[in-house]
């Protein structure tokens, strides 16, 4: 009888041939190099400074992403089964203002594949690739996202009978605010209609509504700006700007929709990772109290953290009253986003790359205004704190240099 021995990973690693590391990285390959292009960048951020609710920043941006393999392996040493070698790519994400050119997002990172392991028993589905990220944000969060690299065939992004983003795991990306640890609400929700303000009867936040006057009063990019642009564009590429604000994947889908016009056709690889194993969506766009359905993402998992300015607590008084405790800040608590690498090819036959990603962050901060019971009611006072969603989307083709 023969016992076959698998190699030990040597601890020194020179970098491999290029071939060999394009075979290495497998769907996560074309990763690899410098994506240029634009997006949209919406966040809710706590506005100290003007005792306001939120602060709703809205950004058109400019992009460059630079992603480069590492080269060699990555060895994680076994115990309860023999080592693993991972492969992957460093990056670095810079993006800008496009109107200004100030910063706006700076992150280095890390994307990675994973070999299925016994101890503990995962895999991905065959001819999937178990992936994740690890991103680390300047303003004190690191991120590790798990997930899985698929293969697909036909145009992505858009809305189909299969899923409302063609090759992605999750069924929304709406902005609209949402209780703390609730669910997301459901792509087309508008805030005016689905918001916890406007859905116990009040104004709602008025920032999230372009053609409600009353915004022109609140703190929001681009009234806030020096010197002061008075109003938001009507559009952009076409997609109406309430619509961008209710949903900026629109904008990518715009971009493919233009493509398939024009003949292109689409083969890529969609990449889905999230901090979490599952997902809390609601299924009926306007309806905070409607249906719930919880998503499973694909070996995902990881999770968030945070330095103590976002992640710690407080106890919130209110005329000397304790009325719960609160994060002081703005904490991320969950993190999600497909990226579409798509070949397009043009009638012309001249095909090309273009990198695609919706990415959601939920902060969570109370908002300023204390919460009262209604008449009758024995309940304390109460701080509603609230999951803001942040949600960047973004088009880039692989560029020169």
């Amino acid at each position: 009888m023969t016992t076959v021995t698998k190699p030990r990973v040597p601890n020194t690693r020179p970098a491999a041939s290029t071939p060999t590391v394009t075979q290495q990285l497998g769907l996560l390959a074309n990763l690899a190099g410098t994506w240029q292009g634009t997006g949209f960048n919406l966040i809710a951020r706590p506005d100290f400074h003007d005792s306001a609710n939120l602060y709703l920043q809205l950004n058109q941006t400019s992009e460059t992403l630079s992603i480069e393999p590492i080269g060699a392996p990555v060895p994680n040493r076994g115990f309860g089964q023999d080592d693993i070698t991972l492969f992957g790519l460093n990056y670095l994400d810079k993006i800008a203002d496009a109107a200004t050119g100030g910063a706006l997002h700076f992150e280095p990172g890390l994307w990675m594949t994973q070999p299925p392991t016994s101890y503990p028993d995962e895999s991905a589905q065959p001819a999937d690739q178990m992936i994740f990220r690890l991103a680390s944000i300047p303003h004190g969060n690191a991120i590790l996202a798990e997930g899985t690299a698929s293969a697909f065939s036909g145009p992505p992004v858009l809305a189909s009978a299969a899923a409302p983003y063609s090759f992605s795991t999750f069924p929304s990306f709406n902005t609209t605010p949402f209780p703390a640890a609730g669910a997301i609400n459901a792509a087309g929700s508008s805030e005016a209609v689905t918001g916890p303000i406007a859905a116990g009867g009040g104004v709602g936040f008025t920032q999230y509504n372009v053609t409600d006057p009353a915004s022109l009063a609140n703190p929001r990019t681009p009234f806030d700006t020096d010197p002061a642009d008075p109003a938001l564009p009507a559009s952009i590429d076409g997609v109406p700007m309430q619509t961008v604000v209710n949903d900026p994947v629109t904008l990518l889908q715009a971009v493919v929709e233009k493509q398939i016009a024009a003949g292109d056709t689409f083969n890529g690889v969609a990449l889905n990772i999230a901090t979490q194993p599952t997902v809390q969506f609601r299924t009926v766009s306007n309806d905070p109290n409607g249906p719930t359905t919880t998503v499973s993402v694909v070996d995902g998992g990881g999770g968030i953290e945070n330095i103590p300015f976002l992640s710690g607590a407080v106890q919130t008084v209110s005329g000397g009253e304790a009325i719960g405790t609160q994060g002081p800040n703005a904490q991320t608590a969950l993190f999600f986003a497909t990226f579409w690498i798509s070949e397009v090819t043009p009638k012309s036959g001249n095909a090309f790359l273009q990198l695609q990603y919706a990415q959601f962050s939920v902060l969570n901060f109370p908002i300023f205004a204390v919460l009262r019971p209604t008449p009758g009611s024995t309940a304390p006072p109460a701080v509603a704190n609230l999951g803001w969603p942040h949600v960047s989307v973004g088009t880039l083709t692989k560029s020169f240099g």
